[in-house]
Order: C-alpha cells, then sequence, then structure tokens
C-alpha cells in the first residue's frame, strides 16, 4: 500500500535504510512543510499577492534555508479558474509539474469537469497524489494515486496519508467516484502507517473544519495540513499541529518540525516541536521563471477576454460572504440572463457559483473576462419544468443556512421570497411571489438554472423531479449568456436590490 521512496523534493536530502545502531546515536534535524491549498489562480491579485509565482518564490528561499523541505498541496488547484474554463485545469497541473510537490491530495474542485477530465489531468501530473479515501466504482483506488507513502528523511520516517472531503459527491461532479468517511480512513492510514514505522504521520486533507478538528482532537496524526475552508490558521496543542494556509497563495504557512532522534539498539525514540512563519508573499519578489510561464498563458486568454461588452450604471458586489448570504445586484443580473435566454418563468443560481470575490464601482467598464471570472465553472444553463411545491422546497434549502453564508444560497429572477431566519430550516420562506401573483404549489413553471444543481449539486435534489427541457449538452454556456445580456442591454442599468430576497430581522 505505501511506498518507502523519495523524489527531487528533498532535494538532496538523505534517504537511509533502516538498520541497527551499536551504539546510541542521535540526529537533530528540521522538516519544513510548506504548505498551499485552494490555488486556481496562477497570476497574483490586484494587491500584489498570492499565485504560482510567489509561491515559487517562497519554496525556492525554503529549499535553499533546508534541502529537507516539502511542498504540500491539498487540494484545489484546477478549477474554477479564468483559463480552466477553456483548458480544464491543465495549465494548473503543467505549473505544479514545475514546483514538484512532495504530496497533492484532491479537492472537490478537482471533479468539477467530470471524473474522466480529473483523471486527464492527474495522469499529466508528475508528483505524488495521496486519496487514500477515493475510489472508483469497482473499489481500487483510482489510476496513479497512492493512499499514503512512507518518506525516510535522515533516519526520520514520515508517514503521509491524503483525504478528500467526502462532501464531493454533493458539491462537485465526480460520477461513480467514491468517497469514503474521512475519520474512519484517517484512523486507518495513521494505523497502518505507525504500524509500517512512521515516527511522525502527517495527514494532507482537503477537508472541512469539523473533519479536521476532529483529526486534531482526536489525534488521528500528529500534523495535519488542511485545505477547502480558505481559512488562515495554525493550531497546536501540545502534540498535534494543524495548519490552514487560507487560498490561493496569499499567504503560505511554513511548518519547521525540529526533530530529535534517538537510536538504542532497537529503541527509537522521537521527538519534535513545530516553528510556524506565515508569509505573506505580498512581501516576496515573484520567481522569474514561473512568472515568464503565466504570462504566457495570461496572454493567450487576453485577446479572446480583454473586450468590453458594456459599462455598469450601479455598484456590483461579488464577494464571497455577499453571493452566499443575501440579494446581490449580480445575482439579480446573471439569473436575469438565464431567464433571458431561456425564457423560463423563473430563474435560480447558487451563490457559491459567482467566484471573483470582488466588488465592481458605477461606471466601470465590463469585459468578458470580469464575466468568465465571476462564472468560471463552465455551467449550462438548463431548463425544466418544476412544481410549486418543489420550487418552495428549493428556495427552503437555498436558505436553509441563514444567517451563515453557503453556497447553496439560492439567487433568483422572477420571484421575489420573505425568509425568516428564525423559523426552524423548512419553515422559512414565509411568501413567493412568481410573477406578480402567489406561489401555486399545484402549478408548474418552467426554471432555468445550472446543470450543476441540476445533477443535485449543493443538496438540491428536488429541482431534477419534473422534466428536463433543455439538458446540459444542449444547453449554453451561463457566462456566455451573462456576456450577450449584458451587451444586449448596452451594460447594466439602476436596479433595486433587496427586494427579491427579504430576509426578515
Amino acid at each position: 500500500m505505501f511506498k518507502a521512496s523519495m523524489r527531487g523534493f528533498l532535494a538532496g536530502a538523505a534517504v537511509l535504510a533502516t538498520c541497527g545502531f551499536a551504539a546510541a546515536q542521535e540526529t537533530n534535524v528540521t522538516i519544513s512543510f510548506v504548505s498551499v491549498n485552494d490555488i486556481d489562480r496562477m497570476g497574483e491579485s490586484r494587491d500584489g499577492r498570492g499565485g504560482v509565482a510567489r509561491l515559487a518564490a517562497v519554496l525556492e528561499g525554503e529549499r535553499a534555508d533546508n534541502p529537507n523541505t516539502f511542498l504540500i498541496h491539498a487540494g484545489d488547484t484546477i478549477s474554477p479558474c479564468l483559463l480552466c474554463g477553456f483548458d480544464n485545469g491543465a495549465h494548473m497541473i503543467a505549473l505544479f509539474n514545475a514546483l514538484d510537490p512532495a504530496v497533492f491530495v484532491p479537492g472537490n474542485h478537482e471533479f468539477d469537469f467530470g471524473p474522466e477530465v480529473y483523471l486527464e489531468r492527474a495522469g499529466e501530473a508528475t508528483f505524488p497524489i495521496l486519496a487514500a479515501n477515493v475510489r472508483d466504482a469497482d473499489g481500487q483506488p483510482l489510476p496513479g494515486h497512492e493512499d499514503g507513502r512512507l518518506v525516510e528523511v535522515e533516519g526520520v520516517r514520515i508517514g503521509f496519508f491524503g483525504l478528500t472531503t467526502a462532501t464531493t459527491a454533493q458539491v462537485s461532479s465526480p460520477g461513480d467516484v467514491q468517497f469514503a468517511d474521512e475519520l474512519e480512513t484517517a484512523a486507518a492510514q495513521a494505523e497502518a502507517l505507525r504500524e509500517a514505522g512512521a515516527d511522525i504521520v502527517v495527514a494532507v486533507a482537503h477537508s472541512g473544519r469539523d473533519v479536521d478538528f476532529s483529526m486534531y482532537d482526536g489525534r488521528l496524526a500528529d500534523v495535519v495540513l488542511t485545505g477547502h475552508d480558505h481559512d488562515l490558521r495554525v493550531v497546536y496543542n501540545g502534540r498535534t499541529a494543524m495548519v490552514e494556509s487560507s487560498s490561493q497563495a496569499d499567504f503560505v504557512v511554513v511548518t519547521h518540525l525540529d526533530v530529535t532522534l534517538e537510536i538504542d539498539g532497537d529503541e527509537r525514540d522521537v521527538s519534535w516541536r513545530p516553528r510556524f512563519e506565515i508569509v505573506d508573499t505580498a512581501t516576496v519578489e515573484p520567481n522569474a521563471e514561473i512568472a515568464a510561464i503565466v504570462e504566457g498563458y495570461e496572454a493567450e486568454l487576453s485577446e479572446a477576454l480583454d473586450v468590453a461588452i458594456g459599462d455598469t450604471a450601479i455598484a456590483l458586489d461579488s464577494r464571497r460572504a455577499s453571493v452566499r448570504s443575501m440579494e446581490t445586484a449580480i445575482g439579480n443580473v446573471i439569473t436575469d440572463a438565464m431567464r433571458a435566454a431561456t425564457g423560463a418563468d423563473v430563474a435560480l443560481t447558487n451563490g457559491g457559483g459567482i467566484r471573483a470575490d470582488r466588488t465592481y464601482d458605477p461606471g466601470t467598464t465590463l469585459t468578458r473576462r470580469d464575466v468568465f471570472s465571476e462564472l468560471p465553472f463552465g455551467n449550462t444553463t438548463v431548463l425544466v419544468t418544476i412544481s410549486g411545491e418543489d420550487l418552495k422546497l428549493a428556495l427552503e434549502h437555498g436558505y436553509a443556512l441563514l444567517p451563515e453564508a453557503a453556497g447553496s444560497f439560492a439567487q433568483i429572477s422572477g420571484m421575489s421570497v420573505v425568509v425568516d431566519p428564525s423559523e426552524a430550516p423548512g419553515s422559512r420562506v414565509q411568501e413567493v411571489m412568481v410573477g406578480g401573483a402567489p406561489l401555486d404549489p399545484n402549478a408548474t413553471y418552467r426554471l432555468a438554472t445550472n446543470d450543476f444543481l441540476l445533477r443535485g449539486g449543493d443538496g438540491y435534489r428536488m429541482l431534477a423531479s419534473g422534466e428536463t427541457l433543455v439538458d446540459a449538452a444542449a444547453g449554453q454556456l451561463m457566462a456566455s449568456q451573462v456576456i450577450d445580456y449584458i451587451a444586449a442591454n448596452g451594460g447594466i442599468g439602476e436596479m433595486t436590490v433587496g427586494e427579491r430576497i427579504v430576509v426578515q430581522q
């Protein structure tokens, strides 16, 4: 199951065979983990932070200081991003091939384009991919994937295993790929690695906070390097260390383990203490070689995307906290475009699919690039029939987690709702108006939504209860519909925000 091997990522660290020692010996070694997660943006942000070239600079510096340095990637890299919608994330795999990670764990977004595309991308990777709880339809590991691996650095045995969030089945498009319980898998992998001789067990996990802290509190690993929540998180309780490096390599946490190994005959005693360094990548100069590669990819996009489509007369807010918790002008524009393109009565999309996480001032000239940045998944708009009863169920689901922000939050068009978050989930929608009339639970409505939600993504299983009039194969790209809608209307005009989704206080 586990491979006792090393790659170039240790840059010259000695690989020592297990052997006996005639006399007691002590080894002191520092092992460094440069961990990154949720990085699909190849370039830096507008404030000069993040991106692959700045990550490469951090990594280059750490490897120069300490040859026993591991680059760890805790998942989400081939989607969602602007170029990902065109090449299905191939450029991100190529960039990380250049950085040579020690461990990569697939995140839920690795499956956004379906299992066939993910396996194609994984086949292009020259780095190890660990996914202990991921199996194909026959219960076998995916091709080229490992559960874990045992690596030896100057006598210290490090065991790695990888986990992918089990929610991938609901929030992405993995087809018949199966995801076992993360905690059960973690317990089994840690035990197997320790039995195989691991002195330190490292879980690399693309998992939610609840799973992370269960591993941490249960000491299922010595070190948990995680992703998925986009947290900047460093936690240590004297026994277990846990790290998450924000997202997009805006901040990179470097975890240094100062390890002491004492060997006396057959007895091994290992002790370690962590030191954490949080690197703000705005403070480093981008790696020139990687920056040049990124610029080449950016140039390929510019001719097609840097085309103006219209000005916005109002402020637009696509920040993550906004689109996942309240009615927004940009959510209105997107769903209006979907409804106009399909002739639907109503439209609904998930706030979690709006991704640029930024604001636009009134008067901003919008481009195709802006729209594709907001809608990077390559989703198509589908048209279905739905009963009023099931439409209300969908709205209840969309607002079930308020006041917490959630990717399933429903941005809507053609209807208005009044929501009372003080009521129990499932009983929060107090009023629904469709086309100026009260929702009829026995009526049938034509609903425009995205293909991800129609497949049951984000828990919207009720959307498939009716007849599919335009399926994913026949549907148009959401982003293209939005571009056409803005251009046809001469930009985005004045609109009132706050009347479609009224959240009672």
